[in-house]
């Protein structure tokens, strides 16, 4: 290549660069009248019609929506002495959402001119102009380590857990609220990355620490006026302890449908920490808030629940286990401290329709139905007089629910650092005819609820999951064995045949 042609070359690259620069500026200046049209249409409803964080579904949300007339904004690339976003960090609130939050990510709906155009009137309703001069400095990042998880880990008991907990669940026994109008919130569960809300790569987590989350108790850690004050490596060995604690089990997968209940022969576990459950799989179903009857429940604290199974010929036994920022005791002081107002016993059920179904058809996933009526199993984790307990309940629908006399399950659970584990066990089969009877092979409707007593959750107030299936996996008999040696030796006795009439021939 001669050197006019390479020439060539870098200009219309430099003339590409420099249109795609000037689009991206004028973008991002956007248009704020056009920008209050977009707004009036697709985000008053939550932010309210002046941009205060009032609009009608606010009550019902949580987080609640961000007020924009504070210009106070809690995830931003700009620096501790910038208090204000970047254009592109509001861009991206809007363009990707807040994963576990109401925010929705309206790439897909908006265009990128009318994403740009709302980031300027959105600007506009707290007065705001300009950019900010500095954004965070990254510095070298430190690559991950045993050496740097584990200084890492240092850092953040010394630094962290008085909010997040030891093992980063969010369960240290400290009440927090928001600056705004003193809404309660909870410290962040660093366990499940793919719920933060500003994204979950290093330098996202990197720049939550240096910046920290304003308006609420998250502190910048690159406050010089704070003793808790941390370099720019002790920073990466915190990112790098935190991106090492991840709990894959908790992640939910898509189609991921079915708990597989795994056949044991001989006793089943004994406890919830009993060796026999780490060889079995395990299922994670989303829970969503209660809203179909009343009371309903809008503001949920816990997000997921995870499920286990095993059997025998004679019982099955599930291993429910979900994250709870706070053992929930009614009648103990220091559990009180923590709740807003009365508070309630932690819970969880197991909901089971009276008969397999034939087909598809199901019960009624809330309480079963007039003509399909359904089992739950409902354990509560007691008060400080009282000791755990479990019931078993025949429903018709929310309204028509029958606590029975006679209990034929145990249940026994275990609350350690931010975590509920909790074992039910019950016979295959039973003399009731009001009972499920577990078939092996069986594909068999099942769902799940829990109850977070401090988060004010009791009767309809809680979470809920819709039907999944659980299925009693056969055992692998000697056909699954035989059967494909058997064909195997057909093959290859054919094989052998036609080897033998080829060399006649």
């Amino acid at each position: 290549m001669n050197i006019k042609k390479l020439f060539k070359m870098h200009y219309l690259l430099a003339v590409i660069l420099l249109i795609a620069t000037v689009s991206i500026s004028e973008a991002a200046k956007g248009d704020k009248e056009a920008g209050k049209k977009v707004y009036e249409k697709k985000c008053a409803w939550c932010h309210g019609w002046a941009g205060a964080g009032d609009g009608a579904a606010a009550d019902f949300l949580n987080p609640r929506p961000r007020d924009f007339t504070s210009g106070i904004y809690k995830y931003k690339t700009s620096n501790i002495d910038n208090p204000f976003p970047y254009e592109e960090d509001i861009y991206k609130m809007i363009a990707n959402g807040m994963t576990g939050t109401s925010m929705p990510f309206w790439k897909d709906v908006l265009s990128d001119k009318d994403i740009w155009n709302l980031v300027a009137y959105v600007k506009s309703l707290a007065g705001l102009e300009g950019e900010p001069a500095a954004k965070v400095n990254y510095g070298k990042q430190v690559s991950s380590s045993a050496e740097s998880i584990k200084k890492g880990k240092e850092l953040f008991i010394d630094r962290c857990s008085e909010c997040h907990g030891d093992e980063g669940k969010g369960d240290a026994m400290k009440k927090l609220k928001d600056d705004w109008v003193g809404n309660r919130i909870w410290p962040r569960n660093l366990t499940k990355p793919w719920l933060f809300r500003a994204g979950s790569d290093p330098k996202d987590i990197y720049t939550r620490i240096s910046t920290g989350i304003s308006g609420t108790p998250m502190p910048s850690f690159d406050d010089p006026a704070s003793k808790k004050k941390l370099t720019e490596e002790e920073k990466w060995h915190v990112v790098n302890y935190v991106t090492s604690i991840k709990n894959e089990a908790r992640r939910l997968k898509d189609g991921d449908t079915v708990v597989k209940a795994k056949r044991l022969t001989g006793e089943l576990p004994k406890d919830v920490n009993d060796e026999k459950w780490k060889d079995v799989e395990s299922t994670a179903y989303p829970l969503v808030g209660q809203i179909i009857a009343k009371e309903r429940f809008f503001t949920p604290s816990v997000e997921d629940i995870t499920v286990k199974a095993v059997y025998n010929d004679k019982d099955i036994a599930f291993l429910l286990e979900w994250d709870d920022r706070t053992n929930s005791i009614p009648g103990d002081a220091k559990a009180q401290e923590l709740a807003d107002g009365e508070f309630y016993e932690d819970a969880v059920s197991i909901q089971l329709p009276v008969t397999i179904p034939e087909e598809m058809e199901k019960p009624y996933f809330g309480m079963g139905d007039g003509s399909h009526p359904v089992n739950v199993w409902h354990w509560k984790s007691g008060t400080a007089k009282d000791p755990q307990s479990v019931n078993v309940m025949d429903a018709t629908g929310f309204k028509n629910i029958k606590k029975r006399d006679k209990v034929n399950i145990t249940a026994k659970g275990s609350y350690n650092k931010g975590t509920w584990k909790v074992m039910m066990t019950r016979p295959l089969k039973t003399d009731n005819k009001d009972d499920m009877q577990f078939e092996e092979g069986r594909f068999t409707p099942i769902a799940f609820a829990t109850w977070d007593g401090t988060n004010g959750e009791k009767g309809s107030k809680h979470t809920i999951t819709t039907w999944y299936w659980i299925l009693l996996k056969p055992p692998t008999g000697s056909k699954v064995v035989f059967i494909p040696l058997l064909v195997a030796g057909i093959v290859l006795g054919a094989e052998l045949l036609i080897a033998r009439s080829v060399k006649k021939k």
